[in-house]
């Protein structure tokens, strides 16, 4: 079976979408008798064909447990397994293999720095910075730190277009400051964080800084080094990879101070009943048998997307996201919440009269598909007084023509419940 897939692109270089849309067999389905309209990218994003063969043929031809056999399939299975890893390593721009942990997601990424980086690091009277506009991930494991440290959480606050304030994150920066932890995108309003800015000032200082990556991997170019970022996190499943596997990138003097998180299998070179001797990096961190298919499906998205072109695939997401916002700024009492002026391809709305659950159902009535909710994101809701909004997330496979029926669904919804 073929792992790999010729990836259609224009030849003025744009994407051709439609002969992208064709390596994704899930969108040529119905959804109530309707075409598939999927515009919930930012929850997951879909798999083209070829990452759908990579972990099929691994099961296929290939499975065995990793760096553990001297038979056959253990060295192909580990020789895949390890590729997988340089091509994270190249995609992201990390000096060394050894920066680059395997987790499940963005969230066992944060929950691991959080208890082998600061848990052993912080005091009472330590202090960790988050901002209002992180996802839950980002505030819950900082927070669970702090009850078991002692330390406490301070909150950059946000303005009402969704943009962080800098000004304020400078005068919360203080000698008893241990880390930064920032989203690079907001999940929930699509803001695109100039982490930079932040990063810089952070160093100034002597802070080193964690970003949640989640929404940033899929969609722009990430180089960690150039960022001088001393951790990043991303998932698998928002990228066009399977579920269930992640990265997390540490700079390498860093990863080496810190203990492991868990215990057992693979994470040790000798083990007697006095003590232990860990393994070298990365695999100090993955401890126990991996989730080998789910490296190797991440390794051959990553091949899927670096072929589009991430500039390409930045360039189609802000044309799709322009439309949307100016098609649906024109629906009566339709209110875009997050303005900001730099956004990925997200716009989360509410619409006067209508719950977000209830526009959610009768769009998938329509066949289109949004997320409706919190968001995991409920400081960002409380901070705009509502419950929850509607959010319509945008892939380099959707279409304008997919912006107009979201629209015409919005209609509909509007009709029977406005």
């Amino acid at each position: 079976m073929s792992t790999a897939t010729a990836v259609p692109v224009a030849p003025a270089g744009a994407l051709d979408v439609q002969a992208i849309r064709r390596d994704f067999p899930v969108l040529a389905q119905r959804v109530h008798g309707k075409p598939l309209c999927y515009l919930d990218n930012a929850a997951s994003s879909q798999r083209p064909q070829c990452v759908i063969d990579a972990v099929s043929d691994y099961y296929e031809t290939s499975h065995a447990n990793v760096h553990r056999g001297v038979h056959a399939l253990s060295q192909k299975a580990t020789d895949l397994f390890e590729g997988a890893r340089e091509k994270v390593r190249r995609f992201i721009g990390a000096r060394s293999t050894r920066e680059i942990i395997f987790v499940r997601g963005t969230t066992e990424a944060v929950n691991l720095v959080a208890q082998s980086y600061a848990r052993p690091r912080l005091q009472g009277g330590d202090e960790i910075l988050v901002s209002r506009l992180e996802h839950h991930a980002n505030i819950v494991p900082w927070q669970m730190v702090c009850q078991q440290t002692g330390a406490s959480l301070k909150v950059v606050p946000m303005t009402r277009s969704g943009e962080l304030d800098f000004d304020a994150f400078r005068s919360l920066l203080t000698d008893r400051t241990r880390l930064l932890a920032l989203t690079h995108v907001s999940n929930a309003l699509g803001t695109i964080v100039p982490v930079e800015r932040f990063i810089a000032e952070a160093k100034r200082r002597g802070v080193p800084v964690l970003l949640d990556g989640a929404q940033a991997a899929p969609h722009l170019r990430v180089d960690v080094r150039a960022l001088d970022c001393d951790f990043y996190g991303f998932s698998g499943h928002k990228m066009c990879g399977p579920t269930g596997i992640g990265v997390l990138y540490g700079r390498e003097s860093l990863l080496a101070a810190m203990p492991p998180w868990q215990g057992g299998g693979d994470m040790i070179l000798e083990v007697t009943f006095e003590r232990t001797t860990y393994n070298d990096l990365p695999y100090k961190f993955e401890a126990g048998t991996p989730h080998i298919a789910g490296a190797i499906g991440l390794g051959a998205a990553i091949d899927y997307l670096e072929t589009l072109g991430l500039d390409r695939i930045a360039a189609a997401e802000h044309d799709l996201l322009e439309y949307a916002t100016a098609r649906l700024a024109g629906i009566p009492g339709l209110e875009i919440v997050g303005t900001a002026p730099h956004k990925a391809a997200v716009v989360s709305f509410t619409l006067r009269g209508v719950h977000p659950h209830d526009i959610g159902t009768i769009l998938d009535t329509e066949g289109v598909a949004i997320r409706t909710g919190h968001h995991c994101a409920m400081p960002v809701m409380d901070f705009y007084g509502v419950p929850a909004t509607a959010r319509a997330s945008f892939a380099f496979y959707n279409t304008r023509d997919e912006v107009d029926r979201l629209v015409s669904a919005l209609h509909v919804a509007q009709e029977m419940l406005g």
